[in-house]
Protein backbone atom coordinates (compact mmCIF):
# COMPACT_ATOMS: atom_id res chain seq x y z
CA UNK A 1 0.00 0.00 0.00
CA UNK A 2 2.86 2.16 0.83
CA UNK A 3 4.41 1.26 -2.36
CA UNK A 4 1.45 2.26 -4.21
CA UNK A 5 1.33 5.81 -2.90
CA UNK A 6 4.98 6.53 -3.69
CA UNK A 7 4.20 5.78 -7.27
CA UNK A 8 0.97 8.17 -7.15
CA UNK A 9 3.51 10.60 -5.78
CA UNK A 10 5.82 9.89 -8.83
CA UNK A 11 3.44 10.74 -11.18
CA UNK A 12 2.11 13.12 -10.27
CA UNK A 13 5.32 15.20 -9.54
CA UNK A 14 6.25 14.16 -13.32
CA UNK A 15 2.78 15.29 -14.41
CA UNK A 16 3.43 18.98 -13.21
CA UNK A 17 7.05 18.82 -14.28
CA UNK A 18 5.63 18.20 -18.41
CA UNK A 19 2.93 20.56 -18.17
CA UNK A 20 5.37 23.25 -16.64
CA UNK A 21 7.86 22.42 -19.44
CA UNK A 22 4.99 22.52 -22.12
CA UNK A 23 3.84 26.15 -20.81
CA UNK A 24 7.64 26.99 -21.28
CA UNK A 25 7.97 26.00 -24.21
CA UNK A 26 4.25 27.84 -25.25
CA UNK A 27 5.60 30.73 -23.60
CA UNK A 28 8.84 30.38 -26.34
CA UNK A 29 6.11 29.21 -28.92
CA UNK A 30 3.81 32.79 -28.86
CA UNK A 31 6.94 34.89 -29.57
CA UNK A 32 8.02 33.36 -32.99
CA UNK A 33 4.05 31.79 -33.78
CA UNK A 34 1.53 32.83 -36.22
CA UNK A 35 -1.65 31.25 -36.45
CA UNK A 36 0.55 28.62 -33.97
CA UNK A 37 3.20 28.19 -36.20
CA UNK A 38 7.19 28.67 -35.84
CA UNK A 39 9.00 31.11 -37.88
CA UNK A 40 12.42 30.86 -38.05
CA UNK A 41 14.04 33.17 -41.08
CA UNK A 42 16.12 31.27 -43.02
CA UNK A 43 20.04 31.19 -42.07
CA UNK A 44 23.16 31.80 -43.87
CA UNK A 45 25.00 29.31 -45.61
CA UNK A 46 28.16 28.21 -46.84
CA UNK A 47 30.02 30.42 -44.26
CA UNK A 48 33.41 31.19 -43.86
CA UNK A 49 35.82 32.85 -41.70
CA UNK A 50 38.85 34.20 -43.60
CA UNK A 51 41.70 35.15 -41.42
CA UNK A 52 42.94 38.51 -41.87
CA UNK A 53 45.40 40.89 -39.58
CA UNK A 54 43.77 41.94 -36.73
CA UNK A 55 40.31 41.26 -38.72
CA UNK A 56 38.41 38.86 -40.55
CA UNK A 57 36.22 38.47 -43.63
CA UNK A 58 32.90 36.25 -43.12
CA UNK A 59 31.19 34.97 -45.95
CA UNK A 60 27.57 33.43 -46.91
CA UNK A 61 24.88 32.68 -49.25
CA UNK A 62 21.16 33.12 -48.64
CA UNK A 63 19.17 30.36 -50.87
CA UNK A 64 15.64 30.74 -49.51
CA UNK A 65 13.53 32.93 -47.56
CA UNK A 66 13.19 36.53 -49.21
CA UNK A 67 12.06 37.65 -46.15
CA UNK A 68 14.72 38.38 -44.85
CA UNK A 69 16.07 42.06 -44.49
CA UNK A 70 19.48 41.80 -42.56
CA UNK A 71 21.67 39.40 -40.46
CA UNK A 72 24.01 39.76 -37.70
CA UNK A 73 27.62 38.37 -36.73
CA UNK A 74 28.31 38.21 -33.04
CA UNK A 75 31.11 37.55 -31.18
CA UNK A 76 33.28 38.04 -27.91
CA UNK A 77 30.46 36.14 -25.76
CA UNK A 78 28.19 38.13 -27.86
CA UNK A 79 29.05 42.01 -26.69
CA UNK A 80 29.87 42.51 -29.59
CA UNK A 81 28.01 42.56 -32.57
CA UNK A 82 27.64 44.02 -36.44
CA UNK A 83 24.52 43.95 -38.13
CA UNK A 84 24.19 44.36 -42.10
CA UNK A 85 21.35 45.02 -44.00
CA UNK A 86 20.68 42.73 -46.83
CA UNK A 87 17.99 42.87 -50.13
CA UNK A 88 17.12 39.32 -51.19
CA UNK A 89 16.70 38.91 -55.01
CA UNK A 90 14.68 35.54 -56.54
CA UNK A 91 18.50 33.88 -57.09
CA UNK A 92 21.01 33.11 -54.31
CA UNK A 93 22.74 36.39 -52.52
CA UNK A 94 26.15 36.65 -51.12
CA UNK A 95 26.99 37.94 -47.81
CA UNK A 96 30.12 38.91 -46.51
CA UNK A 97 31.24 41.53 -44.03
CA UNK A 98 34.73 42.51 -42.46
CA UNK A 99 34.89 42.84 -38.83
CA UNK A 100 38.25 44.81 -37.73
CA UNK A 101 40.04 45.56 -34.50
CA UNK A 102 40.31 42.00 -33.18
CA UNK A 103 42.53 40.77 -30.67
CA UNK A 104 44.99 37.83 -32.17
CA UNK A 105 44.03 34.62 -31.44
CA UNK A 106 40.73 32.12 -32.49
CA UNK A 107 37.49 33.90 -32.56
CA UNK A 108 34.44 31.78 -32.33
CA UNK A 109 30.95 33.66 -33.86
CA UNK A 110 27.88 33.57 -33.78
CA UNK A 111 25.47 34.15 -37.14
CA UNK A 112 21.78 34.94 -37.46
CA UNK A 113 19.31 36.71 -39.51
CA UNK A 114 16.21 38.42 -39.77
CA UNK A 115 13.51 39.51 -41.00
CA UNK A 116 11.03 42.33 -40.97
CA UNK A 117 9.17 41.29 -37.83
CA UNK A 118 12.23 40.82 -35.75
CA UNK A 119 12.01 37.12 -36.05
CA UNK A 120 15.91 35.60 -36.10
CA UNK A 121 17.15 32.56 -37.66
CA UNK A 122 18.39 29.45 -35.73
CA UNK A 123 22.32 30.53 -35.00
CA UNK A 124 25.39 29.38 -37.12
CA UNK A 125 27.87 28.88 -35.52
CA UNK A 126 31.89 29.19 -36.38
CA UNK A 127 35.67 30.09 -36.06
CA UNK A 128 38.46 31.26 -37.18
CA UNK A 129 42.41 32.31 -36.21
CA UNK A 130 42.76 36.13 -36.38
CA UNK A 131 46.79 37.21 -36.96
CA UNK A 132 48.25 40.23 -35.64
CA UNK A 133 51.84 41.10 -34.08
CA UNK A 134 52.67 37.61 -32.48
CA UNK A 135 52.38 36.14 -35.73
CA UNK A 136 54.45 39.11 -37.23
CA UNK A 137 56.98 38.91 -34.99
CA UNK A 138 57.65 35.18 -35.84
CA UNK A 139 58.71 35.38 -39.60
CA UNK A 140 62.12 35.50 -40.92
CA UNK A 141 62.97 36.33 -44.60
CA UNK A 142 63.51 33.29 -46.23
CA UNK A 143 67.52 32.48 -46.14
CA UNK A 144 69.81 32.30 -49.27
CA UNK A 145 71.92 29.53 -49.64
CA UNK A 146 74.44 30.90 -51.82
CA UNK A 147 74.73 33.76 -54.14
CA UNK A 148 77.26 34.19 -56.50
CA UNK A 149 78.16 35.87 -60.15
CA UNK A 150 78.43 33.94 -62.68
CA UNK A 151 81.61 34.43 -64.89
CA UNK A 152 79.45 33.21 -68.11
CA UNK A 153 77.06 35.79 -68.51
CA UNK A 154 77.78 38.67 -66.00
CA UNK A 155 74.58 37.48 -63.61
CA UNK A 156 73.82 36.87 -59.91
CA UNK A 157 72.44 33.39 -59.31
CA UNK A 158 70.39 33.30 -56.27
CA UNK A 159 69.92 29.87 -54.83
CA UNK A 160 67.39 29.90 -52.23
CA UNK A 161 67.36 27.59 -48.67
CA UNK A 162 64.87 24.53 -49.03
CA UNK A 163 61.32 25.78 -46.85
CA UNK A 164 58.57 23.67 -45.52
CA UNK A 165 55.28 23.95 -47.64
CA UNK A 166 53.27 24.92 -44.87
CA UNK A 167 56.02 27.76 -43.86
CA UNK A 168 53.38 30.21 -45.40
CA UNK A 169 56.09 31.67 -47.58
CA UNK A 170 53.93 32.78 -51.04
CA UNK A 171 57.04 34.86 -52.82
CA UNK A 172 60.11 37.08 -52.32
CA UNK A 173 61.01 40.68 -53.61
CA UNK A 174 64.31 41.46 -54.73
CA UNK A 175 66.12 44.76 -55.19
CA UNK A 176 69.46 45.32 -57.11
CA UNK A 177 71.64 47.35 -59.54
CA UNK A 178 72.42 46.28 -63.00
CA UNK A 179 75.94 47.39 -64.75
CA UNK A 180 74.16 50.50 -66.41
CA UNK A 181 72.74 51.64 -62.71
CA UNK A 182 69.50 50.60 -63.42
CA UNK A 183 67.52 49.82 -60.06
CA UNK A 184 65.54 46.37 -60.75
CA UNK A 185 62.59 45.49 -58.68
CA UNK A 186 61.59 41.55 -59.38
CA UNK A 187 59.09 39.66 -57.71
CA UNK A 188 60.20 36.07 -57.28
CA UNK A 189 57.36 33.26 -56.79
CA UNK A 190 58.30 30.95 -54.03
CA UNK A 191 58.46 27.16 -54.56
CA UNK A 192 59.67 25.05 -51.40
CA UNK A 193 62.51 23.19 -53.04
CA UNK A 194 65.37 23.92 -55.46
CA UNK A 195 64.26 27.44 -56.09
CA UNK A 196 67.29 29.36 -58.25
CA UNK A 197 66.65 33.16 -59.12
CA UNK A 198 69.25 34.89 -62.29
CA UNK A 199 69.33 38.34 -61.70
CA UNK A 200 70.84 39.79 -65.13
CA UNK A 201 73.67 42.02 -65.54
CA UNK A 202 74.40 42.13 -62.22
CA UNK A 203 76.66 44.85 -61.12
CA UNK A 204 79.70 43.23 -59.65
CA UNK A 205 80.59 44.20 -56.02
CA UNK A 206 77.16 45.44 -55.18
CA UNK A 207 74.32 43.78 -52.87
CA UNK A 208 71.35 42.38 -52.85
CA UNK A 209 67.86 43.78 -50.72
CA UNK A 210 65.25 41.50 -50.58
CA UNK A 211 61.99 40.85 -48.59
CA UNK A 212 59.69 37.85 -47.94
CA UNK A 213 55.69 37.81 -48.10
CA UNK A 214 53.51 35.14 -45.82
CA UNK A 215 50.22 34.44 -46.14
CA UNK A 216 49.44 32.65 -42.42
CA UNK A 217 47.04 29.94 -44.04
CA UNK A 218 45.26 29.52 -47.58
CA UNK A 219 42.47 31.55 -47.37
CA UNK A 220 43.99 34.85 -46.00
CA UNK A 221 43.00 38.02 -46.99
CA UNK A 222 46.35 39.55 -45.48
CA UNK A 223 49.52 39.39 -46.64
CA UNK A 224 52.12 39.89 -44.05
CA UNK A 225 55.71 41.30 -44.68
CA UNK A 226 59.25 40.90 -43.18
CA UNK A 227 61.43 43.74 -43.14
CA UNK A 228 64.26 44.34 -46.17
CA UNK A 229 67.32 42.51 -45.27
CA UNK A 230 70.66 43.05 -47.18
CA UNK A 231 72.48 40.07 -48.42
CA UNK A 232 75.85 40.06 -49.90
CA UNK A 233 76.39 38.46 -53.56
CA UNK A 234 79.78 36.57 -54.13
CA UNK A 235 81.74 37.99 -56.65
CA UNK A 236 85.27 36.68 -58.18
CA UNK A 237 86.96 39.92 -58.29
CA UNK A 238 90.49 38.59 -59.12
CA UNK A 239 91.21 40.50 -62.51
CA UNK A 240 89.77 43.89 -60.70
CA UNK A 241 92.39 43.79 -58.72
CA UNK A 242 95.24 41.45 -58.59
CA UNK A 243 97.35 40.19 -61.78
CA UNK A 244 99.57 37.37 -62.59
CA UNK A 245 97.45 35.07 -60.45
CA UNK A 246 97.71 31.59 -62.38
CA UNK A 247 99.15 29.98 -64.55
CA UNK A 248 101.71 32.21 -63.26
CA UNK A 249 104.25 33.63 -65.31
CA UNK A 250 107.42 34.18 -64.92
CA UNK A 251 110.25 36.98 -65.16
CA UNK A 252 113.34 35.26 -65.45
CA UNK A 253 114.43 31.38 -66.13
CA UNK A 254 116.73 29.13 -66.11
CA UNK A 255 115.81 27.10 -68.88
CA UNK A 256 115.09 24.26 -67.11
CA UNK A 257 112.46 24.30 -64.09
CA UNK A 258 113.16 27.12 -61.68
CA UNK A 259 112.53 31.22 -62.72
CA UNK A 260 111.34 34.38 -60.81
CA UNK A 261 107.57 35.45 -60.61
CA UNK A 262 106.90 38.13 -62.87
CA UNK A 263 105.10 41.46 -61.33
CA UNK A 264 103.35 42.49 -59.29
CA UNK A 265 104.62 39.40 -57.29
CA UNK A 266 106.93 40.21 -54.60
CA UNK A 267 109.39 37.88 -53.29
CA UNK A 268 111.47 37.86 -50.32
CA UNK A 269 115.46 37.02 -51.38
CA UNK A 270 115.58 34.05 -49.22
CA UNK A 271 113.29 32.10 -51.54
CA UNK A 272 115.85 33.07 -54.77
CA UNK A 273 117.71 29.69 -53.34
CA UNK A 274 118.27 28.06 -56.64
CA UNK A 275 121.03 29.71 -58.13
CA UNK A 276 118.87 33.12 -58.00
CA UNK A 277 116.06 31.75 -59.10
CA UNK A 278 113.05 31.11 -57.22
CA UNK A 279 109.20 31.41 -56.36
CA UNK A 280 108.09 30.36 -59.83
CA UNK A 281 108.94 27.07 -61.21
CA UNK A 282 107.48 25.42 -64.28
CA UNK A 283 106.77 21.41 -62.95
CA UNK A 284 106.36 20.29 -66.90
CA UNK A 285 105.63 17.10 -65.99
CA UNK A 286 101.97 18.68 -65.03
CA UNK A 287 101.86 20.33 -68.36
CA UNK A 288 99.70 23.07 -66.46
CA UNK A 289 102.02 25.90 -67.02
CA UNK A 290 104.11 27.48 -64.23
CA UNK A 291 103.42 27.55 -59.96
CA UNK A 292 104.14 29.80 -57.47
CA UNK A 293 106.79 28.01 -55.59
CA UNK A 294 109.20 27.43 -52.40
CA UNK A 295 111.26 25.09 -52.00
CA UNK A 296 113.96 24.24 -49.27
CA UNK A 297 116.80 21.26 -48.58
CA UNK A 298 117.08 19.57 -51.72
CA UNK A 299 119.90 20.31 -53.69
CA UNK A 300 121.85 21.99 -51.20
CA UNK A 301 119.05 24.85 -51.16
CA UNK A 302 118.99 27.19 -48.01
CA UNK A 303 116.63 27.11 -45.70
CA UNK A 304 113.45 29.63 -45.25
CA UNK A 305 112.80 31.62 -42.43
CA UNK A 306 109.85 34.03 -43.51
CA UNK A 307 109.92 33.58 -46.66
CA UNK A 308 106.92 35.82 -48.44
CA UNK A 309 105.67 36.17 -51.69
CA UNK A 310 103.02 38.51 -51.91
CA UNK A 311 101.45 41.23 -54.40
CA UNK A 312 99.52 44.78 -53.03
CA UNK A 313 96.42 46.03 -54.21
CA UNK A 314 93.70 49.02 -53.19
CA UNK A 315 90.93 46.80 -51.79
CA UNK A 316 87.06 49.48 -50.87
CA UNK A 317 85.40 48.43 -47.86
CA UNK A 318 83.40 44.80 -48.03
CA UNK A 319 84.20 41.35 -46.75
CA UNK A 320 86.83 39.11 -49.10
CA UNK A 321 87.48 36.24 -49.49
CA UNK A 322 91.01 34.84 -50.23
CA UNK A 323 91.45 31.38 -52.39
CA UNK A 324 94.48 29.61 -52.86
CA UNK A 325 94.40 26.00 -54.83
CA UNK A 326 97.64 24.32 -52.23
CA UNK A 327 99.87 21.29 -52.61
CA UNK A 328 102.17 20.58 -50.08
CA UNK A 329 105.38 18.38 -49.45
CA UNK A 330 105.96 20.94 -46.23
CA UNK A 331 106.97 19.85 -42.83
CA UNK A 332 106.81 22.96 -41.60
CA UNK A 333 103.28 25.35 -41.52
CA UNK A 334 102.62 27.18 -44.84
CA UNK A 335 99.76 30.35 -44.27
CA UNK A 336 98.35 32.58 -46.47
CA UNK A 337 97.82 35.64 -45.28
CA UNK A 338 96.29 39.65 -45.76
CA UNK A 339 97.74 42.18 -44.08
CA UNK A 340 97.03 45.56 -43.91
CA UNK A 341 99.82 47.82 -45.90
CA UNK A 342 102.31 46.99 -47.85
CA UNK A 343 103.99 43.41 -47.02
CA UNK A 344 103.12 40.39 -45.06
CA UNK A 345 104.40 40.04 -40.94
CA UNK A 346 106.57 37.56 -39.79
CA UNK A 347 105.14 34.24 -38.42
CA UNK A 348 105.58 35.47 -35.11
CA UNK A 349 103.39 38.74 -35.97
CA UNK A 350 100.71 36.59 -37.61
CA UNK A 351 98.10 37.44 -35.36
CA UNK A 352 98.22 41.14 -36.89
CA UNK A 353 97.33 40.15 -39.72
CA UNK A 354 93.61 41.08 -41.56
CA UNK A 355 93.06 37.14 -41.65
CA UNK A 356 95.41 34.12 -42.55
CA UNK A 357 95.23 30.25 -42.63
CA UNK A 358 97.11 27.23 -43.05
CA UNK A 359 97.69 25.14 -45.89
CA UNK A 360 96.40 21.79 -45.17
CA UNK A 361 98.49 18.80 -43.56
CA UNK A 362 97.98 16.79 -46.02
CA UNK A 363 100.71 15.93 -47.77
CA UNK A 364 100.55 15.00 -51.61
CA UNK A 365 97.30 15.90 -52.24
CA UNK A 366 95.80 19.00 -54.06
CA UNK A 367 92.98 21.20 -52.27
CA UNK A 368 91.61 24.83 -52.45
CA UNK A 369 91.83 26.63 -48.92
CA UNK A 370 90.57 30.12 -48.01
CA UNK A 371 89.73 32.78 -45.59
CA UNK A 372 87.95 35.60 -45.27
CA UNK A 373 88.26 39.12 -44.26
CA UNK A 374 86.65 42.29 -43.52
CA UNK A 375 87.51 46.00 -44.48
CA UNK A 376 85.55 48.74 -43.09
CA UNK A 377 87.18 51.55 -45.43
CA UNK A 378 88.72 51.17 -48.32
CA UNK A 379 92.62 50.70 -47.89
CA UNK A 380 95.59 49.20 -49.30
CA UNK A 381 96.02 45.21 -49.22
CA UNK A 382 99.10 42.74 -49.48
CA UNK A 383 97.94 39.33 -49.93
CA UNK A 384 100.38 36.43 -50.86
CA UNK A 385 102.21 33.37 -48.90
CA UNK A 386 104.39 33.05 -45.50
CA UNK A 387 106.30 29.70 -44.71
CA UNK A 388 109.56 28.91 -42.31
CA UNK A 389 110.97 26.15 -44.18
CA UNK A 390 114.16 24.53 -41.64
CA UNK A 391 113.15 21.04 -41.45
CA UNK A 392 114.51 18.43 -43.86
CA UNK A 393 113.41 18.52 -47.89
CA UNK A 394 110.41 20.43 -48.15
CA UNK A 395 108.43 22.05 -51.18
CA UNK A 396 105.04 23.30 -51.52
CA UNK A 397 103.02 25.12 -54.55
CA UNK A 398 100.28 27.15 -56.06
CA UNK A 399 98.59 26.74 -59.38
CA UNK A 400 96.19 29.79 -58.62
CA UNK A 401 94.79 32.27 -56.81
CA UNK A 402 91.41 34.08 -56.62
CA UNK A 403 90.15 36.91 -54.29
CA UNK A 404 86.14 36.77 -54.30
CA UNK A 405 83.99 39.88 -52.56
CA UNK A 406 81.49 38.05 -50.55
Amino acid sequence: MKSYKVICHFAVALLLLVLGGCSKIDDYKDLYATDGSLIYPGKMDSVKVLSGKNRVKITGIFTSDPKIVKYKVFWNSKQDSIEVPITRTAGVDTAKVFINKLPEGLMSFVIRSYDAQGHSSIPVNISGNVYGDLYQSSLINRAIANAELQKSDGSALINWADVDKEAGIINMRIKYTDNASIAKNVLVTSVPSGLKTSLPNFKAGNTISFQTSFLPNATAIDTFFVAYQTNNVKADVTSLYLRNTGPFERATFDGGRWGTLAAPWVVSANILNHGGFGGYASEPWLNRGGFLVMESGWGGTANIINGKIYQTATLPAGTYIFQVEDYTEANDPVYIVAAAGVGLPDISALSTALGSTAFSTRKNVQETIQFQFTLTQQQVVSLGFLATMTTGNQYWRSGSVRLIKN
